[in-house]
C-alpha cells in the first residue's frame, strides 16, 4: 500500500509525535509499503529516508504558543497533495481542522484518524477540572463531540493507541474507534543498560548523594504537560526525602519553568536531544519517571522508561496512567500537586520494591514493529472492502 499521513502536529524538534513518524518511515517500508508523510512547515520541501519514504513539507503558518511548529491553514495546498501523490490509504493526524480537510477530499481512498492529540484532556478538563465534573465540561463542549462524530461518520477508523482514550471515544458515541496499541524501540530500550556510575552522576549534578532517589521527567515544555506542578511536588517532597529531578526537554514554558524551580539545585534541566542511545541509558540509570499530563494518548516516554524497567509516578487519568497499570509505580490524583508529592514520598520509600517488580514487567512493552504491523493489517482489510464494494 501507499500510505499518506497528513500529520499536523510534526516538527523537526518534536518529541513523541516525531518519533512516531520517523519510526513509520522506518518499518513501514520494511513491511512492503511506501510511506508519505505531509507536514506543515516555512515552504515546499521533500526529505527522503530512502526509496520509499518520505516528508513533503507543504507551507503552513507558524504555530503561534511555540515557534518550532507551523500548522495547516489552505485545503487546496493538501488536496493538491494528496491528489499529486495518489494513495491507496489516508491517514490524518490531528482531530483540528485538517482532519476536516483529508475528509473533503474527493478522492476515493479510505482513511483513518489517528489520535495523537487528546483535546478536552488537554485543554477543557485541565482547565475547568478543578471546578466541574467532567460530565458537566462534556456538555459545555458538546460542539467539540459534534465535531469528533462527524469526523467518526466520514472516517473508516478512528485510530487510539491506548485504552483511555479509547474507551472515552467510544462513550461519547464514537463508533468506529479501534484501539492499537502503540510501541516503542525495544532495540534501544533496555533494563540492561543501567549503570550506576551514571546514576551517580546524575544525582550529583543534583546536589545529591547515591543514598538519594533520582526521578526523570522527559517531555517539551508545553502547558498541558503540567511541568509546574511535578516541579512543585518534586520541591515538597525534597523537604521531606532526599529527591533530585532532571527534566530534559525544551519549548515555550522553559524560562517558565526555571523561575517555577527557583534554582533548587536538586531539580536541573537538559535540553531535548536525538540521541536515543543516551536517552535509553539515563532512564535506565534512574530509580524511576515522573510525568504531569493526563492528556496523553499513550505517553510513549513512560513505555520506554517501562522497558527500561523503570517504575512510573503518573496522574490516574490519560495514558500515562495506562503505563502504571501495565507496568509498576503510582499513580496519584490529575492535576493535584500535594498528591503528587505524596506518591514521591511513598515511592522514595518503597522504590527497591517498584523498581523490582518493573524490572519483572520491562518485557511486556510491545515492539513498535508489531504495533504497525497490526495498524496496516487493519488497513489492508479496509481497503480490500473499499476495493469490492
Amino acid at each position: 500500500m501507499k500510505i499518506v499521513d497528513v500529520c499536523a502536529f510534526y516538527s523537526p524538534e518534536g518529541g513523541g509525535v516525531k518519533t512516531y513518524v520517523r519510526q513509520k518511515l522506518a518499518i513501514g517500508p520494511s513491511l512492503g509499503h511506501e510511506i508519505v508523510i505531509i507536514v506543515p512547515g516555512s515552504g515546499h520541501s521533500v526529505e527522503h529516508f530512502g526509496p520509499t519514504a518520505r516528508i513533503v513539507t507543504i507551507p503552513g503558518k507558524k504555530f503561534p504558543l511555540d515557534g518550532r511548529y507551523h500548522y495547516f491553514d489552505d485545503a487546496k495546498e493538501i488536496h493538491a497533495a494528496l491528489t499529486r501523490e495518489q494513495p491507496d490509504f489516508v491517514e490524518a493526524s490531528s482531530p483540528w481542522n485538517s482532519a476536516s480537510i483529508v475528509a473533503d477530499w474527493p478522492g476515493a481512498a479510505p482513511r483513518a484518524l489517528i489520535m495523537h492529540a487528546d483535546p478536552l484532556s488537554a485543554y477543557a478538563y485541565r482547565w475547568f477540572g478543578k471546578i466541574f465534573a467532567r460530565a458537566t465540561i462534556d456538555r459545555q463542549f458538546d460542539w467539540f463531540w459534534r465535531h469528533l462524530r462527524r469526523l467518526d461518520s466520514r472516517y473508516d477508523h478512528i485510530i487510539c493507541a491506548g485504552d483511555s482514550l479509547g474507551d472515552r471515544l467510544r462513550e461519547g458515541g464514537l463508533e468506529h474507534v479501534q484501539t492499537v496499541p502503540m510501541g516503542i524501540e525495544r532495540n534501544i530500550f533496555s533494563a540492561a543498560l543501567r549503570n550506576n556510575e551514571l546514576r551517580n552522576a546524575m544525582l550529583a549534578r543534583c546536589s545529591l548523594g547515591p543514598d538519594a532517589t533520582l526521578l526523570m521527567a522527559v517531555g517539551r515544555h508545553a502547558a498541558e504537560k503540567r511541568w509546574p506542578l511535578v516541579i512543585a511536588a518534586t520541591a515538597a517532597a525534597g523537604t521531606q526525602r532526599a529527591v533530585g529531578l532532571i527534566q530534559i526537554g525544551g519549548g515555550g514554558e522553559t524560562s517558565r519553568l526555571r523561575r517555577e524551580a527557583r534554582a533548587n539545585p536538586h531539580i536541573q534541566f537538559l535540553p531535548p536531544t536525538d540521541d536515543r542511545a543516551a536517552l535509553a541509558a539515563m532512564l535506565a540509570s534512574a530509580d524511576g519517571l515522573i510525568h504531569g499530563c493526563e492528556a496523553e494518548t499513550y505517553c510513549m516516554v513512560a513505555a520506554e522508561a517501562r522497558a527500561c524497567g523503570l517504575p512510573i509516578i503518573a496522574p490516574d487519568q490519560g495514558g500515562a496512567a495506562d503505563q502504571v497499570k501495565a507496568g509498576a509505580g503510582l499513580a496519584y490524583l490529575s492535576g493535584d500537586p500535594r498528591s503528587a508529592a505524596r506518591a514521591i514520598i511513598r515511592f522514595a520509600d518503597n522504590r527497591a520494591g517498584l523498581r523490582r517488580k518493573a524490572q519483572e514487567k520491562s518485557g511486556s512493552v510491545q515492539n513498535m514493529e508489531h504495533h504497525f504491523r497490526d495498524l496496516f493489517a487493519l488497513y489492508a482489510t479496509g481497503l480490500e472492502k473499499s476495493r469490492a464494494a
